[in-house]
């Protein structure tokens, strides 16, 4: 029988080294072999080393009834260890994919519990990131990817990390025996139709008969990978950097970049500076929905080109391209009575309004372009509002956002718009915030 490596603690205490002075270290354990394994070295650890508070969490998914036995097993083995445990019960959405929506509720789960430099420990080892390099690889997946799973990242407030994904599973299961440990066996892990296991079953093993080394080659492949990766990161900060440009609106906040420096760069390039900036907007889109940057990005200067993506939109406007959440369009247009203006006034869906100076005697009305709309200015007479705002180069798609300030059937005011927003002499000046990041806008 294979005995375990005695470098295995050591190798686990030098990893973890970083965060030696985290308020906390949560350990994910659903009762299997890693993460048994990894809450026993832990636990040993901690009685001859200083560690952070150590605790165990089990994520009931409910999706089996075998589980339901699984919250008593992983109790006894935490008070065999003098560890606390907490058991969290989920709801995994059905869908297509019953693995990633159980693995989205865990880690939901997991982000709910870890606080402010806390950290998330998983037991994920050597052959899972072989696993996951391949069911990637047969997906069609990038460099990113490729390269599996990082051994840290961020999680919440704190940090999730993987400090055994250098360890092969079977050190793992020799610890296990010769620490006389029981485990799990999930009966879902031996069925082929989740795709994991098919690989795990059937493909590895035929493999390792012929490349026995198959599994820790693959791994070091991810670990270049995602070394390359993060060369890729670093050069896209450095093309946004130089795409990052004040805008010329900056009451509008909303992420944008300026073109020019964008389509300067080669076309690789400018897919990466994109992936990287809308990685925390939206879900990527397919290589063939690329196509859709390329027409944004060639359309006529005079156009008002635009391409969907999953979560919202993209637009091009005066050299300038923005980022705008599926969230934009859900506002009410409808006229709203503005009785007490020395009051801000909070639009639906819209953000606020205030003046500066004294407000303008009434009755006021806060209302939106409907098209037609004639403006009054002092010294230049009747204008097209449509005119004013293309002198104005303010984008096509805040225009029907834009609060207009009525007095009557007057249009008093565009807010925010320098020469449109303040009242000739009178001395008030209307001021919009538009809603912030936190209510959806950007």
């Amino acid at each position: 029988m294979k005995s375990f490596k005695p470098d295995l603690p050591a190798k686990l205490l030098q990893t973890l080294a970083p965060w030696r002075n985290a308020p906390a270290w949560h350990i994910a354990f659903s009762g299997g072999l890693d993460s048994t394994v990894l809450l026993h070295l832990l636990a040993t650890l901690a009685k001859t080393d200083n560690l952070p508070p150590l605790s165990a969490l089990h994520v009931h998914h409910g999706l089996q009834a075998a589980a339901d036995a699984w919250p008593a097993h992983c109790q006894a083995v935490c008070d065999a260890l003098g560890a606390p445990l907490r058991v969290i019960r989920v709801q995994v959405q059905q869908g297509a994919s019953l693995e990633r929506a159980a693995r989205e509720a865990r880690y939901q789960a997991f982000a709910e519990v870890t606080g402010a430099g806390e950290l998330l420990i998983t037991g994920q080892h050597r052959d899972d990131q072989a696993e996951t390099l391949l069911f990637r690889l047969l997906r069609g997946a990038g460099v990113r990817g490729l390269a599996a799973m990082p051994a840290q990242r961020p999680l919440a407030g704190g940090y999730l990390v993987r400090p055994l994904l250098t360890v092969s599973r079977a050190d793992l299961e020799a610890y296990a025996r010769e620490q006389d440990l029981t485990w799990i066996e999930d009966p879902s892990n031996a069925d082929p139709r989740f795709s994991r296991n098919y690989l795990r079953h059937h493909i590895f093993p035929q493999l390792a008969k012929r490349w026995p080394q198959a599994v820790s080659t693959m791994a070091r492949s991810a670990e270049h990978l995602s070394e390359a990766q993060g060369l890729l990161d670093e050069l896209a900060q450095m093309d946004l950097l130089a795409a990052s440009r004040p805008s010329a609106f900056p009451w509008l906040e909303l992420p944008s970049l300026a073109l020019e420096p964008l389509a300067a760069l080669s076309e690789a390039r400018q897919r990466n500076a994109l992936m990287h900036w809308l990685t925390p907007l939206t879900s990527l889109p397919d290589s063939e929905h690329w196509a859709g940057w390329s027409t944004l990005r060639d359309a006529r200067e005079d156009a008002q080109p635009l391409w969907r993506l999953a979560d919202g939109e993209l637009h091009r406007c005066a050299g300038q391209i923005w980022w705008l959440p599926a969230s934009w369009s859900e506002f009410s247009d409808a006229a709203v009575n503005w009785s007490h203006p020395q009051n801000p006034l909070q639009l639906p869906g819209n953000g606020q309004l205030h003046f500066s100076g004294s407000a303008p005697e009434g009755p006021l009305s806060i209302r939106y372009r409907h098209g037609g709309e004639i403006m009054e200015l002092p010294g230049r007479g009747r204008r097209d509002l449509k005119r004013l705002l293309n002198e104005s180069a303010i984008p096509g798609f805040i225009r029907g956002r834009l609060p207009l300030l009525y007095r009557g059937q007057q249009l008093l005011a565009v807010a925010n718009l320098p020469g449109l927003a303040t009242g000739g002499g009178t001395g008030w000046q209307l001021h919009w915030i538009p809603p912030t990041c936190d209510q959806g806008l950007s």
